[in-house]
């Protein structure tokens, strides 16, 4: 940080992760930075016409930023794109519907604090979903499995989580934190098709080639799974995914 006519200047690299309005031309934007973990600054003009950086700052943008520092919101001064994933994204109901779940649960995890692996999982996901060649349920549900385990929370599917016990296993419990042998099984969890414990794995793997090769129907078990294990450690439900926490 530097201090330039006694404001505060500082540079910073960081993701986009959503807008509001702010008075008749301003918007307050919320992004994941790389060294300041969650960041809400404010955009003068930028709803303007005449805004030179105003589709710089839209919702899942990789940008690097020039702000000073302020009493209660820092102001944004320049904006320069670092990746342009927006207009792809939201140009496509379905990869929309996933980059907001996507950014909703980056900011839910930026409370946490600066997180480096954080911030490069989410631009990896941004960037995979705006390339169009995996499935968008898959982007997303490979993205919240691993974000749960780079915030400290790595769900296990290759053996029992209770107990050790090698797998397969396919009774899932959420609470437990992943797979159950049938000796440690308790009452409530489901029970799942082995193929979709397998794409479970691959998600958090990042085993794309396997991914892609699940049917529909194991990605819908799958997807359930990974939208109720994220919505359980961040105590509250995703809106962007249409359900209630499990």
């Amino acid at each position: 940080m530097r201090d330039t006519g006694g404001v505060p200047l500082y540079r910073e690299e960081g993701v986009v992760l959503r807008t509001h309005k702010l008075g008749e031309a301003d918007r307050i934007v919320t992004l994941f930075t790389r060294s300041r973990g969650l960041l809400r600054a404010v955009a003068k003009g930028v709803r303007r016409t005449t805004s030179k950086f105003g589709a710089r700052l839209e919702p899942f943008m990789v940008v690097d930023l020039q702000c000073f520092e302020g009493r209660t919101l820092d102001t944004i001064t320049q904006a320069e794109t670092l990746g342009s994933y927006g207009a792809q994204i939201s140009a496509d109901y379905d990869r929309y519907r996933a980059g907001s779940a996507i950014v909703e649960t980056a900011e839910r995890l930026g409370e946490g604090g600066v997180s480096l692996p954080l911030y490069a999982l989410l631009i990896g996901a941004l960037r995979t979903l705006a390339a169009g060649k995996i499935a968008s349920d898959l982007v997303r549900d490979g993205y919240l499995l691993r974000a749960m385990s780079a915030a400290g929370w790595t769900p296990v599917f290759t053996h029992c989580v209770s107990c050790g016990a090698p797998g397969p296993h396919t009774v899932v419990s959420v609470q437990a934190g992943g797979v159950l042998c049938e000796d440690c099984r308790m009452a409530g969890p489901p029970r799942l098709d082995p193929e979709s414990v397998a794409l479970l794995s691959a998600l958090l793997e990042g085993d794309w080639e396997t991914a892609v090769a699940a049917s529909e129907r194991h990605r819908e078990q799958a997807s359930g799974i990974a939208a109720a294990y994220a919505q359980w450690h961040l105590e509250r439900g995703l809106r962007s995914l249409g359900v209630s926490r499990q």
